[in-house]
């Protein structure tokens, strides 16, 4: 694909979608960032092909194809992803781009295709369901209200919704969130655990740290794919501009590191209203709004416990205790809310633990298989 027609596929949405009650374009360097071969690390493990539908010579729909090479490790199963599903909410279109990418993936050996996800499972996952007039934010695709009953009816199979809520940091929610027994960090049975923060000098080894528990806190799990290093280095570059020491936290039992969460500020808060190809002016604007840190809303991107603490009282208290911290966090912080996704409807024990503050969910993403035949 050329330059020029990677530019066409990364803005296509916002031509598909332009004037949508609810939709906010993505900033184009954001979807570099997913998108673009010399910028994003999953091609250093994956094919990728992109596919776009026209009609005449006007595009109306995008979709990729990916084999990811860590992913048919981690899985052991001929599993392809799709992803970067955006239309017209047309059958005849949206069949056209999943039968283009089912087809693409039969030939590179795959049995069965996933998604969508873009374009991998760190990137951007799931279809939105519902939430579309949801204020938007980083890393969480949208789409129109009519797609998701189009994909059902081109042969794709609903696999797993995965749900999002909002956390609006009220003055009351020290007292909604009450940690299982009262227990503090540092003090009685908690006595070797202790809580750290981000330190930007060593952000690299704090990184690999963060990548290690992550990928221990979820391995095994639905549709996981292990981080790699490349991939938390590419991400650690990102973000380094917006994050803050507030932004991680990291429970220590003893010497070793037990669970972490880290959360980004929403990118959409101070460039919502710039378009995804800011002017000269709009850059100047997002600049000045990114010293200032004009954020309002941030999300939870990574939370994971380790495998040495799960399954024990102290591995089930690691989820709420980091939860609690951030919560402590507000007061240095400017959000007024923040959104924990994605997590699995079938997660009972987070689920249980998150609606005890936010009772439904705000955004549903949905994720879709199907079966692709031999020749």
């Amino acid at each position: 694909m050329s330059r020029k027609d990677l530019k066409r596929f990364i803005r296509l949405p916002r031509t598909l979608y332009s004037g949508r009650d609810g939709y906010v374009p993505a900033l184009d360097m954001e979807q570099t960032d997913l998108l673009d071969p010399k910028r994003s690390p999953i091609f250093r493990h994956a094919s990728v092909r992109y596919f776009m539908a026209w009609r005449g010579d006007v595009p109306v729909g995008r979709i990729s194809a990916v084999v990811d090479g860590k992913a048919l490790e981690a899985w052991n199963e001929k599993i392809g992803w799709f992803g970067a599903l955006d239309a017209l909410p047309e059958e005849e279109i949206v069949r056209a781009l999943v039968d283009t990418a089912r087809i693409w993936l039969r030939d590179q050996g795959m049995e069965r295709m996933r998604g969508p996800v873009t374009l991998g499972y760190h990137g951007e996952s799931g279809l939105m369901v519902s939430g579309q007039t949801e204020p938007p934010m980083i890393g969480t695709p949208w789409h129109p209200p009519e797609l998701h009953a189009i994909v059902a009816r081109v042969g794709l199979e609903k696999s797993q919704d995965l749900l999002t809520f909002r956390l609006d940091l009220t003055a009351d929610l020290d007292a909604r969130h009450i940690v299982p027994g009262a227990l503090v960090p540092g003090t009685g049975k908690l006595g070797d655990v202790t809580v750290s923060h981000l330190s930007k000098k060593e952000i690299t080894a704090q990184g690999e740290v963060l990548r290690t528990l992550y990928n221990d806190g979820w391995s095994g799990t639905y549709n996981f794919v292990p981080l790699q290093s490349y991939e938390m280095t590419a991400l650690i570059g990102q973000l380094k501009p917006v994050l803050r020491p507030e932004h991680y936290v990291q429970i220590n039992r003893g010497d070793v590191p037990a669970a972490m969460a880290l959360v980004v500020p929403n990118i959409y808060d101070i460039a919502g209203d710039l378009g995804g190809a800011p002017s000269p002016l709009g850059w100047a604007k997002l600049g000045t709004r990114l010293l200032g840190h004009r954020f309002h809303s941030a999300r939870v991107i990574l939370l994971g416990v380790s495998h040495t603490v799960r399954g024990t009282i102290l591995g089930a208290l690691m989820p709420s205790l980091a939860i609690a911290e951030l919560i402590s966090r507000r007061k240095s912080l400017p959000y007024e809310f923040v959104e924990l996704g994605w997590i699995l409807e079938t997660n009972t024990a987070m689920l249980n633990l998150v609606k005890r503050l936010a009772p439904e969910p705000n955004k549903v993403h949905r994720m879709y298989e199907m079966a692709i035949p031999p020749l």
